[in-house]
């Protein structure tokens, strides 16, 4: 496969790029370069320039930030077909989150914020896209948030997994199957808690029949029931 055939392939499964034209998709393609991480590989660095948005391909993401004592604050996750580091468009200068790889071979493409704002004021579809994208994951946070004040640990860990169902969750009937490849201490460090927390919250929703689990999924009997 040539190196634009490649590109056009990865970028045509981004979400945001769904509706472009095929003149428009082959226009982003030549403005596009690949990026390769592995596991645990810094993309990105907090107070980085922000230069370089990023289409995410194959593999998760985290994105995050540190606590002045230094402890890891996990915001996201990303899947394929996601874009992360878009901040730039809207005039950050520096990152103020770090992007790591969480497998090997993650792969992206990747296009410098100028040129991708020169495409967004071309395409008004796009760029109201764009503006709901962001303004979904400002949403996403701003719950977390929320949920950190307002919360015991069970409730953020339920409110987490009901996210999940809404964003990645396939339905099977009445219930919802999540496929997620997050290990219990990722959990933790998106809901605030501890490994032997979530360990525990969900040992009970499984002895309660709310949900049943197996190695990187889970599947919820009734999402609205769920508590």
């Amino acid at each position: 496969m040539s190196s634009n055939k490649s590109k056009l392939w990865h970028l045509e499964r981004i979400n945001l790029l769904k509706n472009l034209s095929e003149e428009e998709m082959e226009e982003l393609v030549k403005k596009t370069t690949f990026k390769l991480a592995e596991k645990n590989q810094y993309i990105y660095f907090p107070e980085e320039p922000s230069k370089v948005v990023f289409f995410l391909k194959e593999g998760r993401v985290k994105i995050g930030t540190y606590s002045e004592d230094g402890k890891e604050v996990i915001k996201a996750i990303l899947y394929p077909g996601e874009v992360f580091g878009e901040m730039g468009v809207l005039g950050e200068d520096r990152r103020k989150d770090f992007a790591i790889a969480m497998d090997d071979n993650t792969r992206m493409c990747t296009i410098s914020v100028d040129e991708f704002k020169d495409i967004l004021n071309q395409n008004p579809h796009l760029s109201l896209e764009m503006g709901r994208n962001i303004g979904e994951k400002m949403r996403r946070i701003e719950r977390r948030l929320e949920s950190l004040i307002f919360k015991d640990a069970r409730e953020r860990i339920i409110q987490f997994m009901k996210e999940m169902a809404e964003h990645y969750g396939k339905a099977i009937g009445e219930e919802i199957l999540v496929k997620h490849d997050l290990t219990h201490q990722d959990i933790a460090n998106l809901t605030a808690t501890s490994r032997q927390t979530v360990t525990t919250v969900l040992n009970e929703l499984k002895e309660e029949d709310q949900i049943y689990m197996e190695r990187k999924k889970f599947l919820i009997r009734d999402l609205k029931s769920l508590k």
